[in-house]
This record gives structure tokens, sequence and C-alpha cells, in this order.
């Protein structure tokens, strides 16, 4: 059994990418900047952003974030992403969701510039992610290709199932995997919440791919042997023996899983470091796009 190491694989590509950005500062030309967007004060979103921001610090980007009140209004939302839009030292920006209920999400990714939507959300980018063209691919979806990548994993004429149909994991996952090319070229069953028999379904996946957000719902009789399992699932659960008082659980049984796979992410430490990892890579394609 393999872990798939998303932390080791995360330090690599920012060292790759810090590296590139070192030869545009050698050239004396613009580094890449990447924003953020906060509305409101959610813990778990806070401390996201915040790890971007330390993120872009590591491989020499510049970085803006800009934090808005959870009483925000939609208007005053949208006229701050368009300033970031016109803004031609920003090369891209993300809005971090969720978002206030006195705001449309949709209506608020839709006004974000397709160029500069290093998120991957935007109709547009998605569009062309399930036309196979270039594009920004969602960085979560963007990190799993990267990590199937780097081990080298199979997955031409494979069964993959992914588990959840969300538009920032499961659904694109769904298109990416059965793409032409590497990694893709494989079989895939997309199942959700009203999908029945689910474990026979899994239990003939050569790959799994699990974006449920519900604590070890994959367990070993769900699992072939040998097979490769991407747990995308974070929840926290409440755990008084812990210093913060919870711990972070996957969507996977790790501890009996792990016992039949040939290749498994961690969780933490697997899927979660290369979502910020390909952020900064589709920022860096941002900013080649600006300059061309």
């Amino acid at each position: 059994m393999t872990i798939l190491d998303g932390k080791k694989v995360s330090n690599d590509i920012k060292n790759e990418i810090a590296a590139e950005v070192q030869k545009i500062k050698d050239k004396g030309e613009k580094v890449p900047h990447l924003a953020a967007i906060i509305v409101g004060n959610d813990g778990a979103s806070l401390t996201y952003v915040g790890s971007k921001v330390k993120a872009c610090e590591r491989v020499g980007f510049e970085s803006t974030l800009v934090q808005m009140s959870n009483t925000t209004s939609e208007i005053e939302l949208l006229e701050k992403i368009k300033e970031l839009n016109e803004n031609p030292e920003i090369d891209g920006f993300i809005v971090q969701l969720p978002l206030p209920p006195q705001i449309n999400e949709q209506k608020v990714l839709l006004a974000v510039n397709p160029d500069k939507d290093v998120d991957g959300f935007h109709p547009t980018n998605f569009g062309k992610m399930a036309l196979d063209m270039s594009t920004f691919i969602p960085a979560t979806p963007f990190g799993i290709l990267e990590l199937l990548d780097r081990y080298g994993v199979e997955t031409k004429g494979k069964h993959t199932v992914v588990i959840g149909r969300s538009h920032i994991v499961g659904r694109p996952m769904s298109i990416l995997m059965g793409r032409k090319g590497f990694p893709g070229n494989s079989t895939v069953t997309l199942t959700h919440s009203h999908t029945k028999n689910i474990t026979q379904i899994t239990s003939q996946a050569d790959i799994i791919i699990s974006a449920l957000g519900v604590p070890n719902f994959l367990k070993a009789e769900m699992v072939k042997d040998d097979a490769v399992i991407v747990d995308v699932g974070i929840t926290r659960v409440t755990d008084e023996t812990r210093p913060r008082g919870y711990r972070i659980v996957g969507d996977v049984d790790f501890a009996n899983v792990s016992k039949k796979a040939s290749y498994i992410t961690p969780v933490p430490g697997g899927v979660g470091p290369m979502t910020i990892a390909m952020l900064l890579k589709n920022t860096l394609l941002a900013r080649e796009r600006h300059t061309r």
C-alpha cells in the first residue's frame, strides 16, 4: 500500500513555482498576484484563506486579502469584484465560499472575469474543461489529477467511481477522469445520495474518489483489493482529547480500507494541501495569459 502524500507533492509543486517566480524576478518582470475576497468571519474559511496568503508569500507571489463584513450586500460585493476584474495588477482572484444568505452565490461566480477565475468555477471555464479545451481546472480536482500523475497511478481503461456530485469536486472529477489523456481514459460512474446499491458499485471500482463529507462513509467491505482510494472529505469531529477540541476526519475508514488499497490519500495531508498548490499553479497560468 502506497500513501498518496499530498503534503510532500504540494511542497514539490511550491518549490517548482518558487523557481519560476525567481526567473520572473530575475528578468525584472511583474510577479504573479493572487487576491482573495472573504465575506464574514467563518472560522474554517478564515483559516483556509490565511493559509493561501502564507503559500503566496512562500513562492514569492504578491497577495491581497479583501475582508468584508457579514452584513455586506450583494451590490457591495459585486462592486468589489468589478474592481478586481479591472485591476491590471491582479492576475487572479477567488471569492471564498460559503457566502452569507443575502448574497446569491451564482450571481457572484458569474461576475468574476473568466480570465481571472483561478478557482475554475465560472461556467466559461467549466464548459471549456468539459470540452477538453485549455482552461483553469478547479483547484481540488486539479490537485487529484496531479497526485495520480506524479505517483504514476494507471487510470486508462479503469473503472472510476466518484461519490458526490458537487460542482466543486464531484462533477468536474467525473468529467476529467473520463477525458482523453492521462490521468483519464477511465470509465466513470458518478454516484450520489440517491444512488441505490452503492456498495455493489464501489466494490467493482478500480479507483474511488469520495467527496461526500460524511465521516468514515467508505468502509472496507465496500472496496475491492488493490483499489486506489482518493479521500476528498474533510469533516471536523468533536474530540475533547485534542488541543483544538476537534479532529479532521475524511470520508474513508482509513484504518481498515488502507489494508486493502494499493494507493490511498490520508486525511489530513492528502488532497487538502494539493488544493492550495494548484491554486498557485492556476495563478501562475493566469499571469502567463495576461503577459502574452
